[in-house]
């Protein structure tokens, strides 16, 4: 029988191409942005399944169309082990993404003109949480904290200060590029103080708390905690929200029929299956190595002459001053760690003076590579690559030759699933 790939192949060849082209670009380079990963294996199977053909509309023993015996079998075993693994009262799978995700649970508990207090986008927040060009920033009040100079840590007490000043009806934490570990108890308690929900969006770190590695804000006591279900957690682009009982029906209901229709099952079949493996103890010493990857690497860069936002970190990602620390912004760096096969995303800093698209910054971070199974003895290595890519940000020849030393480092480690 023909298999898929070939199939593609002779009935278009430029998406076959650019397929495989891909394919090679993750074999032969490092990928160091914080939000990317590898999927288990398990999860392609999944993807390309018949769960791609099928609607269900609803929920398990509620739907709208016939023939639900097994997206219900699916989508209640992904509930069930999101329960277990987060030691959460309810969860909702179906969410497609991230940012309807976190949508959904802005639309189940708020009103319009409503007040939410989040992490300012600059200082190492999420679009989803209240930039003013987000579609949520314009139909709900999002008031902003921030960082505090110059180390770069959340000054909780300024937290504090805000949520007394505005009385927020959610009081949110989480990122997408900071580098620390977050107090969930102080967050609680000024949310306690004022009255207010309490909301985790731990997209980029589901995976570290699932493995055991960082704090679980639902042992805090959160009402809602939100993550997407790639990223460090390995599994389907997909959204994850774990609630209390008490708020289960209107998360529920923002979701579907709220925010969207029918779900991705053939993703559903994913996120069950991402679950089941982020239980197992392989999983939780994968967990601590991202860490111990990203720690080593900070030490390696600071030593090399990097300036790190909040001078380390205490999670998986980074952020490197780049106009500090080389003379360039963060577009250059990223276009010339590109060449070299180091694949990082231009970041904005802390109250950043340049513009989105040429910020002072990179972001970097050691999920994928830890995946791939590169230890603190390679973080050496990445250091001196990036370190050297940056200085040598002009010179093409130089940036192909530590491409070519890159390529020899990815031999010494397949990508899983793509051996």
């Amino acid at each position: 029988m023909q298999s898929t790939l070939e199939l593609l192949r002779s009935s278009d060849p430029d998406v076959h191409a650019a397929i495989i082209g891909e394919e090679r670009r993750q074999r032969e380079g490092l990928e160091l942005i914080p939000s990317e990963n590898y999927a288990f294996p398990e999860v392609y199977a999944t993807n390309g399944s018949v769960f791609a053909n099928k609607y269900a509309e609803g929920y398990p023993g509620r739907r709208y169309y016939g023939g639900q015996a097994y997206t219900d079998r699916i989508e209640t075993l992904a509930v069930e082990r999101a329960k277990q693994l987060f030691r959460a009262e309810h969860a909702n799978v179906q969410p497609l993404s991230g940012s309807p995700m976190n949508q959904a649970v802005y639309m189940a508990c708020l009103q319009p003109g409503d007040t939410v207090l989040a992490m300012d986008l600059s200082h190492g927040g999420h679009l989803t949480h209240g930039a003013p060009v987000s579609a949520m920033g314009k139909i709900f009040n999002f008031v902003r904290y921030k960082t505090s100079p110059p180390d770069g840590h959340i000054d909780y007490d300024h937290v504090r200060s805000l949520a007394l000043d505005v009385r927020p009806k959610i009081v949110l934490c989480g990122h997408s590029s900071y580098p620390r570990e977050l107090d969930y108890a102080r967050f609680r308690a000024i949310a306690d103080e004022v009255g207010a929900l309490t909301m985790a969006d731990v997209s980029h770190i589901g995976g570290l708390i699932a493995g055991g590695a960082l704090a679980n804000p639902i042992d805090a006591g959160f009402d809602i905690v939100t993550t997407t279900t790639h990223k460090s957690l390995r599994g389907p682009r997909g959204g994850l929200i774990l609630c209390k009982s008490s708020l289960a029906q209107r998360i529920d209901q923002a979701v579907f029929p709220g925010m969207q229709g029918g779900p991705h099952m053939n993703a559903v079949a994913g996120i069950a299956v991402t679950l089941k493996l982020a239980a197992e103890p392989a999983f939780k010493a994968y967990a601590q190595q991202v860490i111990r990857n990203a720690q080593r690497l900070a030490a390696e860069l600071l030593q090399r002459g990097c300036k790190l936002i909040t001078g380390g970190t205490e999670n998986h990602l980074l952020v490197i001053d780049t106009i500090q620390s080389f003379g360039i912004d963060g577009r250059v760096a990223e276009a010339a760690l590109d060449v070299a096969g180091l694949t990082v995303n231009k970041q904005v800093i802390p109250d950043d003076p340049r513009p989105p698209l040429r910020p002072s910054g990179i972001r970097l971070g050691t999920p994928a590579m830890t995946t791939r199974g590169l230890g603190e003895a390679e973080m050496v290595l990445v250091a001196d690559f990036m370190t050297r890519a940056m200085r040598a940000h002009e010179d093409q020849k130089t940036l192909e030759g530590i491409h070519d030393e890159v390529r020899g480092l990815c031999a010494r480690f397949p990508v899983p699933g793509l051996e």
